[in-house]
């Protein structure tokens, strides 16, 4: 074949360049045609549309084409026409097809037709050849580029916390355990327990829940630094909200009260949101239109609307008087559910709500104490059709508090103790959130399913990819 340099299909369908010869590489969507001509719809992943190759049968015979099916990979030189059909501005006339890949028309899975998200996941290896999750994982790329964007003009530090750790970030307990001893035999204390001085790290480890106890000593040093990073949760939880390994976006500023915080919380989520109406428009027209056709309004919604905030108090009065009958009683002191945040958004203010002031005993132990002795400086945002979409709060940074707050919670203070001491040493006040980047794209696509956003979920009894 004649070398030419290849360009994209995202930059062929902008060419106006006709009777230029040009080069391009894809998968077969689709082939249809008659004994003198045929269609081949070709895809590169630069975009949702396809472009078109035009084949003269008599050029290649049909022999050759034969092998051309849905999920072949195809090397095209041709020439740049304005396209005779609808739904294209240009198409290629093929001169030269050469197959790099063939796909067995009778096992390979993605053929034309229907396929339910529940079967693509069992196939995660082929699923981003789909228009879906095409779609999907661009608008994925897009938001982290956003979220690094946003802070990095903002004048923030994107600082790497470790994965590996010895620390619970939450004093939740469900982590996954690393380890190099042996399963079977490992070396026991004289009490018959697991000895990790003999581990790999000298003592018993997990992965990360979180990055922020490691983010806060940064923004004690740095003044704002920003985490963006894998982390997992070893809960039992097979439902649509809930993976194992999960990204995490967490900000921590010097000298922010959490008015300061929920300025951030509100002003990020607004720019990330009008960053994917800008630039994954044809994305999320796709996904509106196969998925969720209140999509775009709902982007918009959020976006041209200002937060409402109230305190965690006012929000359950007003769901204890609201005669709604909810699966979960709502009463001071529970720990709010999805469906009691989406009535507060949905249906009573019809805007996104920012509840504060949580009582201390359903939040996490580093969170700034109020006066009142019950509850804490806290902040959820609450979004329409997720629930909390943002947890943050103000830091305890007085460390007698925060002292007290951890043997109250029954919280070991030794694999902490240098998290503590940090408020021996200029302790200043601080504040941060966290975004989790499946729930961000959850509401940014309108998909359903938190592993539809993910390429390789990893859920209970699923790792297989």
């Amino acid at each position: 074949m004649k070398q030419l340099k290849r360009i994209k299909i995202s930059e062929a369908l902008q060419l106006t360049s006709f009777g230029d010869e040009v080069n391009i590489k894809g998968w077969v969507r689709t082939r249809r045609g008659n004994k003198n001509v045929g269609f081949v719809a070709l895809n590169d992943g630069s975009t949702i549309k396809n472009i078109q190759i035009v084949i003269d049968i008599s050029r290649f015979g049909e022999e050759f084409l034969k092998p051309i099916t849905t999920g072949a990979c195809l090397n095209v030189n041709g020439t740049l026409v304005e396209s005779q059909g609808q739904g294209q501005s240009v198409e290629i006339q093929a001169t030269e097809i050469e197959i790099f890949g063939e796909a067995d028309p009778a096992v390979y899975p993605l053929q034309k037709k229907g396929h339910s998200l529940e079967f693509l996941r069992e196939i995660a290896h082929l699923r981003p050849r789909t228009n879906t999750f095409g779609a999907i994982f661009r608008m994925r790329h897009h938001m982290s580029y956003a979220i690094h964007k946003f802070f990095n003009d903002k004048g923030f530090y994107y600082f790497h916390t470790p994965i590996i750790t010895a620390s619970d970030a939450e004093g939740a307990g469900s982590m996954f355990g690393v380890t190099t001893l042996d399963a079977d035999n490992p070396p026991r204390d004289e009490q018959g327990k697991t000895d990790f001085s003999h581990d790999f790290f000298g003592m018993q480890t997990n992965l990360t829940v979180s990055g922020q106890l490691e983010g806060e000593l940064g923004a004690m040093a740095l003044g704002a630094i920003y985490t963006f990073g894998p982390t997992f949760r070893a809960e039992n939880s097979n439902t649509p909200r809930h993976l194992a390994e999960f990204w995490m976006i967490e900000p921590e500023v010097a000298f922010f009260d959490n008015n300061d915080n929920m300025d951030l919380a509100e002003e990020f989520l607004k720019y990330l949101i009008q960053y994917a109406l800008d630039h994954c428009m044809e994305d999320i027209e796709f996904l509106a239109k196969m998925y969720d056709n209140e999509l775009i309004d709902r982007l918009k919604f959020v976006v041209e609307n200002d937060f409402v905030r109230l305190t965690y108090t006012e929000g359950v009065k007003i769901l204890e008087e609201s005669a709604q009958k909810f699966e979960f009683p709502v009463y001071w002191g529970a720990d709010l559910q999805s469906e009691h945040e989406r009535y507060l958004v949905e249906k009573h203010f019809k805007r996104p709500v920012i509840l504060t002031d949580y009582p201390k005993e359903i939040k996490s132990f580093y969170m700034k104490q109020n006066d009142d002795g019950k509850t804490v400086r806290a902040m959820d945002v609450l979004f329409p059709k997720i629930g909390e979409i943002i947890g943050g709060s103000e830091r305890e940074a007085d460390y007698d508090k925060l002292l007290h707050r951890v043997e109250e919670t029954g919280m070991s203070k030794e694999p902490i103790w240098w998290y503590l001491e940090t408020r021996k040493f200029g302790t200043a006040p601080h504040a941060g959130f966290g975004l989790g980047f499946e729930r961000l794209m959850l509401f940014i696509t309108g998909m359903a399913n938190i592993r539809d956003v993910i390429p390789f979920p990893r859920t209970p009894n699923n790792a297989e990819f």
